[in-house]
């Protein structure tokens, strides 16, 4: 047929025609991986904001006038009043990564004609994480601890008075109108400390984030050397009967960390939230009870009665022959439960699992009794 050699110049080979050198690969690209260490380097507890309410409108200033009623008098109407910015905690963030450092509330509008009101500004919201402090010139304005909690962090201004408003028997005609007020003006200071249930304390490379990784979905990153954690990690521990656990990763502290040494208070706040503790502990080390007793010392230098919290000792690297030796001692030295266990090959595991979860029913019914509603996840 003639048309044989049109359509192969129309149709798209399937195959570059080029050289071998010259010719582009037509497979999807993937998208490049990003690294654990990447994903993190977002989370922020620490956040200086300027908050500015929203302007009220301005009052109007107009006279009624139709056919056969030509003074009809003043008739403009009020402004309307500016939008607040409120803070409300959302248990979906968990950083304060999101939190711009200002906000403003939207404006009201200026009030009309035939004693039309002019509408309010909206409300600028701003969602942070669930246990956020909000201080002010170093002083606790707000502790958000719940989902849903909100605080107006800046009012937004009143409406001016239209002309309708300073009608008199004096004064049958006005013009006076007053304008909107400003809104309030804050520099706040957000500070978020993270709300686990039970927190892993320990030091530089005792196995506390292979640990976390273990028993929950967290991806905490993991290596051969000290301080791989720089930032809490909040993992969840799921049962059967849909009970959520949340457990949170403390980066690893050193001795004189409650004079801010290593990684310091920065971190050290992070564990005033938790409900219990978790002392990670290794056990490949000379006299481990050391290590407990030294993570006790900086907790109750930072805040007395910290380390009298319900807790657990837990002893990591079970699998190394050192560890097996150093078991009993540890035991004999120390008055709290001792759970051997290896988060790197999975050893014993359910018993911490079960410790664990004895270790929040006891807190769900202690807050009960309080008349207080426990933390969920």
């Amino acid at each position: 047929s003639p048309w044989k050699p049109l359509l192969f110049l129309l149709s798209p080979p399937a195959f570059s025609t080029t050289c071998a050198r010259c010719c582009k690969d037509r497979r999807l690209r993937r998208k490049r991986a990003i690294s654990e260490r990447q994903l993190t380097r977002y989370f922020v507890d620490q956040r200086k904001v300027r908050v500015v309410g929203g302007q009220g409108g301005g009052g109007g200033q107009s006279f009624y006038s139709e056919p056969r009623k030509v003074f009809g008098g003043p008739d403009g109407g009020n402004g309307g009043d500016g939008g607040h910015v409120i803070l409300k905690a959302d248990q979906q963030m968990k950083s304060l990564s999101s939190v711009y450092p200002f906000y403003q509330g939207f404006h009201g509008e200026r009030g009309g004609s035939k004693n039309c009101y002019g509408a309010n500004g909206a409300h600028m919201y701003v969602k942070v994480p669930v246990g956020t402090l909000v201080k002010e010139d170093g002083r606790v304005v707000a502790d958000l601890t719940q989902h849903g909690e909100e605080y107006i962090a800046a009012y937004g201004g009143a409406g001016g008075k239209g002309n309708r408003f300073f009608l008199s028997n004096e004064n049958r005609a006005p013009k006076l109108f007053t304008p909107g007020e400003p809104g309030q003006e804050r520099v706040l200071h957000l500070e978020l400390r993270t709300t686990a249930h039970a927190g892993l304390v320990g030091f530089p490379n005792a196995g506390k984030s292979s640990l976390l990784r273990a028993i929950s979905r967290a991806k905490p990153a993991v290596a051969a050397y000290p301080f791989t954690t720089l930032n809490p990690h909040v993992g969840i521990v799921h049962y059967q009967d849909y009970e959520q656990v949340a457990v949170a990763d403390i980066p690893g502290l050193i001795k004189g960390a409650h004079q801010n040494r290593g990684l310091g208070m920065a971190f050290l706040k992070h564990i005033e939230r938790c409900r219990f503790l978790l002392y990670v502990v290794d056990l490949s080390v000379p006299q481990p009870w050391v290590q407990l007793q030294d993570l006790k010392y900086e907790l109750e230098e930072y805040e007395k009665g910290l380390s009298e919290r319900p807790c657990v000792v837990i002893g990591n690297k079970i699998d190394l022959a050192q560890s097996k030796i150093n078991l009993p001692l540890l035991r004999e030295h120390v008055a709290e439960r001792v759970i051997a266990l290896s988060a790197l090959t999975g050893d014993n595991l359910e018993e911490l699992l079960l410790h664990l979860r004895e270790l929040y029913d006891t807190y769900v019914k202690t807050e009960q009794s309080r008349g207080q509603s426990p933390v969920k996840w």
